[in-house]
């Protein structure tokens, strides 16, 4: 076997083999997000959320007054079309609430609430439901979980929003993916659970069942 005849193999083997690293990680790349065991979840940024394609193009919607999340006008004002089914005091309430600033421990519509303060005073006011005032213990005490495809209007998101990995955070559930909850960055406003930031540290969807004595 002649030299050159070699060497072109060992040449042809190396480039291969150079090019295996660059394939392999554009054919496993994948844009589509799902939902995963907390333990399980990476790329914990900073609410709001990245500028991945899904919330950074240009399809009509504008910014939340005062934050950087993307959601349609009507969500934006809670100005949508309900249906016979849908809970129009539950939308009433909520709308109240849109805009009012964050506040740690506040529970007041206008003036300044938490996520947990928010969501206590509107059960109390449409539901006539007392739960707890934290979040973790709201979900333990007043809910049961159910299954993300389950969800309806009323329903309760939980996060675990700190590296701790502990319930920190919840919203109430309208409908289309959106939810409703105070912001600590940009107060109570509308988002979209498919958004990255809320997708990657989603906890726990839940149906309140019980009271708080």
């Amino acid at each position: 076997m002649s030299r050159r005849y070699v060497n072109t193999i060992l040449y042809l083997a190396a480039a291969i083999l150079l090019s295996l690293p660059f394939v392999s990680c554009h054919s496993t790349k994948s844009n589509t997000h799902t939902y995963r065991p907390y333990h399980e979840r990476r790329n914990r940024g900073t609410e709001p959320y990245d500028n991945s394609p899904e919330t950074s193009k240009d399809d009509g919607k504008k910014p939340i007054p005062g934050g950087n999340g993307l959601v349609s006008d009507e969500w934006a004002r809670l100005d949508i079309k309900l249906g016979r089914k849908d809970n129009k005091k539950l939308y009433k309430e909520l709308k109240r609430w849109l805009g009012t600033p964050y506040a740690h421990a506040g529970h007041t519509c206008g003036e300044g609430t938490d996520c947990s303060g928010m969501v206590m005073e509107v059960y109390q006011t449409v539901y006539d439901i007392k739960v707890q005032r934290n979040s973790a213990k709201m979900l333990e005490d007043n809910c049961r979980v159910i299954d993300l495809d389950d969800l309806r209007e009323g329903d309760l998101v939980f996060f675990c929003t700190s590296s701790a990995g502990r319930v920190s955070h919840v919203g109430i559930y309208l409908k289309d993916n959106k939810f409703v909850h105070a912001s600590s960055s940009r107060g109570v406003v509308v988002d979209d659970l498919r958004q990255n930031y809320w997708a990657t540290h989603f906890h726990a969807a839940a149906r309140v069942t019980t009271r708080h004595k």
